[in-house]
């Protein structure tokens, strides 16, 4: 994994959770994510960290790679932090120049969001880096299944999500590609101010589009050749089933969850 986005690929590993069935996986993380949207309080915070860090800690995945995979997000948490700081309105204030305000509410806004981005892409990451691609389409295929009576192509929106997703890592390597080329050219964007970076990266949504567009046509003809269609009524070599593992799982989420939801409603 040369790549620093986590988000789309899968790492090897001996773990419990690389064992689970990937429904159980995908229900857990979403009522996980759900959870650390209600996180108000330092102990929530706090809680809520120690639970990754186990999650991470359980998964026999190295920690320096979770952590690499946060450094393409180092300019939008550094948005996001200053944002919050100099527009958040408070009564409480720690340093102004002329307009510019800085209010201890603004300071404890941005460190919260920050924090719960880091810590809603580190779960994130945790599903697509301990489920293999074609369990994960197969897991979402069986949970949206309910949803074929309404005549929507489970099938196909299943498996639309997963290509998604891999495709991520995928585009960007495109766009190291792109960039070294016109490093070879002289022009090296990494060493144009952050103000110029931002536009020099314009001229190359083209040819990145261009190699998305014809990546995505040769996987077309690539399902076509194998006779994939729509994909109703595909057998498996490997039907999923629950195990005990994995009710043993979901219900201490849900517990979890319980737990962060009282956090909340207690003020703790």
């Amino acid at each position: 994994m040369n790549n620093s986005i986590l988000i789309g690929q899968y790492f090897e590993a001996k773990s419990i959770f690389h064992r689970l069935d990937p429904r159980s996986k995908i229900i857990c993380i979403s009522v996980i994510m759900l959870s650390f949207i209600t996180l108000e309080t330092i102990t929530s915070y706090i809680a809520a960290t120690l639970l990754v860090f186990l999650l991470l800690r359980l998964s026999n995945i190295p920690l320096k790679i979770f952590l690499k995979g946060l450094k393409p997000l180092i300019f939008i948490l550094s948005f996001t932090f200053l944002y919050h700081l100099f527009l958040t309105k408070g009564t409480t204030v720690i340093w102004s120049w002329n307009f510019i305000h800085i209010t201890l509410e603004g300071l404890i806004q941005g460190i919260r969001f920050v924090w719960r981005i880091i810590l809603l892409v580190l779960v994130a990451s945790f599903l697509t880096l301990t489920t293999k691609p074609l369990s994960l389409a197969a897991g979402l295929e069986k949970l949206l299944a309910p949803l074929s009576k309404l005549h929507l192509p489970v099938e196909q929106l299943s498996l639309m999500i997963v290509i998604a997703i891999r495709f991520i890592p995928t585009i960007l390597q495109e766009l190291d590609r792109i960039l070294l080329a016109q490093k070879a050219r002289g022009f090296d964007i990494n060493a144009l101010p952050i103000h110029k970076r931002l536009f020099a990266y314009i001229p190359m949504l083209v040819p990145l589009l261009f190699t998305t567009v014809q990546r995505a046509e040769q996987l077309t003809y690539a399902i076509d050749a194998r006779a994939y269609g729509n994909g109703k009524g595909r057998t498996r070599y490997i039907e999923l089933q629950f195990q005990k593992i994995d009710y043993q799982i979901i219900s201490s989420t849900l517990l979890i969850a319980l737990a962060f939801v009282l956090l909340k409603l207690g003020g703790i």
